[in-house]
């Protein structure tokens, strides 16, 4: 095959012992299924899937050596002969598809959500409920132990290798940070004592595995937290590491409390390969770099230009597990690309839930959302052709059916061609370009600019109306005024308003228009990472830089009727960024609101009983949806088998996670 659309990217990596296919190594992601009933079974076929779609090298969700160091009290473990048994099945059904896989070993520390964690000291994280114990002298080498005890086991069980997780804030980070390891024994104090621990790990475990036998070491080269690791302590880690055996350093970026957004939408692509850059040359092993790489070109560019040896993609394989042998095919187009969302992967995570992916539901569910053939071709006819329309067009399409979708606009796309206008959410438009093209490569005739009544679909088999939703109008008085103006409105005709605007609704759709309102202009990478803070000399300490806030010309005011806090937006891993970034750019929160009036002076309003003025230039309405269907009890009527999916089925919070999957879940049933 000739890679010359992807030629860095698709290189084989020499590691002496054995060879890589490519330079793409698909990152670690707990799934959730690892700690679910028949989880290896399902775990099997999504990490097979990923190896017959060309990943060079894959790394496992995070499992603890031990069982303080579980993330969860039931979270899984990796430590016995019964689970490197268990683990068979994933490795077989990998290497079946000529893959090659790691497992990543994870201590929790100070992040257990248990009264069990230990940690270097017994300092409790920001972001933990509970205060860990210190680990005696004892428990540290018991702990090195098991980190050698379980790399063995993965051996065992026919893991290519193993990763040692030692970045984004957990157990071994918090060995070799000042901000939670106070110690005062050998363990802890100087620089050298405290990165004693990984390195000690390294070793035990290298010394159990042989020398054929990968070992991956997260490193933490930009730790964005307070007391955090310089450059020059971070190039002295990673030259002992190499020394020590281990074989790739793959790069970590920022611990889970730092208040810095690193792997977001609202995260530029590749906005910390630099990072990866100042460490290559002071090793000899590859270098692997991360954060926000979701195309080919990226990827390449990166590898081109001598950033890093391999790149790590984790959630782009979530979105589609074709990725490496569409960038091999150069059918880069037709990738389904993450748009860096994080709603049905890291939300879900974080509460305990199975993840998935809002562009690809079918992720993580390979043996359940299957897409079989239909044994009988019926008509199917889909009205809106928004995030739901086309999700469901496309996979009755793949099945067979004979679709036609049908818009009464010019354009595919729905809603999604509002999102990708808001600043950070530019991705959205690769989710708009995947469907237009499978819509088209599966054969779905698309109608645009169709308005349909119940006479156009007497003929089908299956009527779905997926007509999606419209703004919502509240009865406050006067909201008909010419200051006031729909959030659809707005956005779809780019109109200009003044500089003092009020924005009534902070759900995601109010909270996007904030921010689109307060955007700064052309900002670049570097003016991205001033705005956070981010030190480009990584001269600081965990490469923070005392910085000002960015504060908008435009005077905004977002406001909700319940009390409470405002303006986090709806994801629990991105709602923290969305609020911080309009309260360092200045925009008014406020909760609690009744809204009065609207006239020429502005909106009046009350807020904890006081009435205020706000003598704004415009209202922008971000006070929910309702839902445009009116055809399917007229097609009930007529004996015509009918289904409502999307915006029109339930028109509450704007949910496209929720209406994709829907759209292929009922495909599936028909």
């Amino acid at each position: 095959m000739d890679n010359k659309a992807y030629p860095h990217l698709l290189a084989p990596l020499d590691l002496g012992f054995t060879t890589l296919r490519n330079r793409v190594l698909m990152g670690s992601m707990h799934t959730g299924l690892e700690e679910s009933r028949d989880g290896f079974k399902k775990l099997s076929a999504f990490y097979a899937a990923r190896a017959r779609g060309g990943v060079g090298l894959i790394v496992t969700g995070g499992f603890s050596p031990n069982f303080r160091g579980r993330l969860h009290p039931f979270s899984a473990e990796f430590s016995s002969s019964r689970a490197a048994r268990t683990h068979r099945t994933i490795t077989d059904a990998v290497h079946q598809e000529g893959g090659k896989i790691a497992l990543q070993l994870l201590h929790a520390g100070r992040y257990a959500m248990s009264p069990f964690a230990v940690s270097a000291s017994a300092i409790r994280s920001p972001i933990s409920k509970f205060t860990p114990s210190k680990m005696s002298e004892r428990q540290i080498l018991k702990t090195i132990d098991a980190f050698a005890k379980s790399a063995e086991l993965a051996r065992e069980a026919g893991y290519d290798g193993v990763e040692l997780m030692g970045s984004e804030g957990y157990l071994i980070n918090q060995f070799i940070c000042q901000r939670s390891n106070c110690r005062y024994d050998d363990w802890g104090g100087s620089y050298e004592n405290r990165i004693r621990f990984p390195l000690e790990i390294v070793k035990a475990v290298r010394a159990r595995v042989g020398r054929d036998f990968i070992i991956i070491f997260r490193l933490s080269m930009l730790d964005l937290v307070e007391q955090g690791s310089t450059h020059e302590e971070v190039v002295i880690l990673a030259k002992a590491l190499e020394k020590a055996g281990v074989t790739i350093l793959n790069t970590g970026i920022g611990w889970h409390e730092a208040r810095i957004p690193t792997i977001a939408t609202q995260v530029p692509r590749a906005a910390f390969a630099w990072v990866t850059e100042k460490l290559k040359s002071e090793v000899s092993i590859p270098l692997v770099t991360c954060n926000r790489i979701n195309t080919p070109q990226v990827a390449d560019d990166i590898l081109s230009s001598g950033q890093a040896d391999m790149v790590s993609m984790a959630r782009p394989f979530l979105a589609d597990p074709e990725f490496v042998n569409k960038a091999e095919q150069d059918r880069a187009d037709d990738i389904n690309t993450c748009i860096g969302c994080n709603q049905a992967c890291l939300d879900h995570a974080f509460v305990g839930k199975r993840a998935s992916c809002l562009v690809n539901p079918q992720a993580c569910y390979e043996t359940e959302l299957v897409l079989t053939p239909t044994a009988h071709n019926r008509k199917v006819a889909i009205v809106g052709a928004g995030p739901a329309g086309m999700a469901c067009a496309v996979a009755a399409a793949e099945r067979g059916f004979s679709v036609d979708l049908f818009d009464k606009n010019d354009h595919v796309g729905g809603q999604f061609n509002l999102a990708m206008q808001i600043p950070g959410k530019e991705e959205f438009k690769e989710t708009i370009r995947y469907f237009t093209r499978r819509l088209a490569q599966t054969g779905v005739n698309v109608k645009l600019g169709h308005t349909v009544t119940e006479n156009n679909l007497s003929g089908y088999d299956e009527v779905i109306i997926a007509t999606g939703v419209k703004p919502r109008i509240p009865p406050i008085p006067g909201v008909d005024n010419p200051k006031v103006i729909d959030y659809q409105t707005l956005i779809r005709d780019k109109v200009q308003l003044g500089n003092k605007v009020a924005v009534i609704g902070a759900g995601g759709i109010g909270v996007d228009v904030s921010t689109m309102l307060t955007e700064p202009e052309n900002q670049d990478l570097s003016q991205w990472l001033e705005e956070w803070g981010i030190d480009q000399s990584l001269a600081n300490e965990g490469g923070l830089l005392p910085h000002d806030d960015f504060i908008s010309p435009r005077q905004v005011w977002l406001m909700q009727r319940k009390p409470g806090k405002v303006g986090k937006g709806p994801g629990r891993t991105t709602g923290w960024i969305h609020r911080r970034t309009l309260e360092k750019r200045g925009v008014e929160l406020l909760g609690g609101v009744s809204y009065d009036k609207i006239d020429d002076d502005g909106l009046h309003i009350t807020v904890e009983g006081q009435s205020r003025l706000l003598p704004v230039d415009h209202i922008v309405l971000c006070t929910g949806q309702t839902s445009v269907e009116e055809l399917s009890e007229k097609l009930a009527s007529q004996g015509i088998n009918v289904n409502v999916i999307g915006g029109a089925d339930d028109a509450g919070e704007v949910d496209a996670k929720r209406v994709i999957r829907q759209g292929v879940e009922l495909a599936a049933k028909l």
